[in-house]
């Protein structure tokens, strides 16, 4: 199965571009030739192993028992038997908040809100084929999610420490990392603009400063003045939230 699955995942005809033209739409006007790739959003568990990848938080260990990620605290007591040992949802630390998805402990009547927001199912059916929605509850997760903006802070960190001073190399680590290219001109101009505007804010709201880095399990990178992890911060969540980094072309 992961031979075949690798196999197509690499074939031609899966990387093609998903640009078409004037030819491809009048021979093959609904793809059942597969002249021209597929665009559609990733599913949940693609864009959170993506973003834990990116930012370099993702634990590649394989194998083992479930792990129990960030999700609302009570989230599991209304639908919870007193009698039963998940009748509370409690949270694990350490490396097994960065698993990938796969590991994800899961129950039926509960689902992770994360997963679910994305049109994963509940697994309470068997699911042929998934739905695909775009709302803008699933931007607020990107933005909101303790996951992502952990992720966003660490992406922004190595960033940093990566690139040194250089606000421009920083803008296309970012991007690499996340979209694999760099930035144009004009996107590089948006960047140092919302910087520009983010560095403002914070260094009149250093308490503000101070929550943004504090989300997540993991401690804020020493050596990094808070208003400036901040700021770099929310760039990377810009970066993440963008349609293309959730977006197959």
């Amino acid at each position: 199965m992961r031979h075949m699955l690798r196999l197509m995942l690499t074939s031609s005809t899966y990387l093609q571009d998903s640009a078409s033209s004037e030819k491809k739409n009048r021979v093959d006007p609904a793809n059942r030739l597969l002249s021209r790739g597929p665009r559609f959003r990733l599913d949940a568990e693609m864009i959170r192993d993506q973003a834990l990848a990116a930012s370099g938080l993702l634990e590649r260990k394989v194998g083992g028992p479930s792990v129990k990620p960030y999700q609302p605290e009570g989230i599991w007591f209304a639908v919870g038997y007193s009698g039963s040992n998940t009748v509370r949802f409690k949270q694990d630390n350490g490396d097994k908040l960065y698993r990938r998805s796969l590991y994800t402990f899961w129950k039926r009547t509960a689902p992770p809100p994360t997963m679910e927001i994305f049109n994963a199912p509940s697994r309470e059916n068997c699911t042929v084929q998934r739905e695909r929605t775009n709302t803008p509850l699933q931007a607020l997760v990107l933005m909101n999610d303790p996951q992502f903006v952990e992720a966003a802070r660490h992406l922004a960190a190595n960033a940093i420490k990566e690139c040194g001073d250089d606000l421009a190399k920083r803008a296309d680590y970012m991007a690499v990392r996340v979209l694999a290219r760099k930035f144009d001109d004009v996107e590089q101009g948006i960047v140092r603009h919302s910087l520009e505007a983010f560095l403002n804010a914070y260094k009149n709201n250093p308490e503000g400063a101070k929550g943004v880095v504090s989300v997540g399990d993991s401690p804020a990178q020493e050596g990094i003045p808070t208003e400036e992890l901040a700021a770099w911060t929310m760039v990377a969540s810009q970066v993440l939230n963008f349609d293309e980094a959730i977006t197959k072309h």
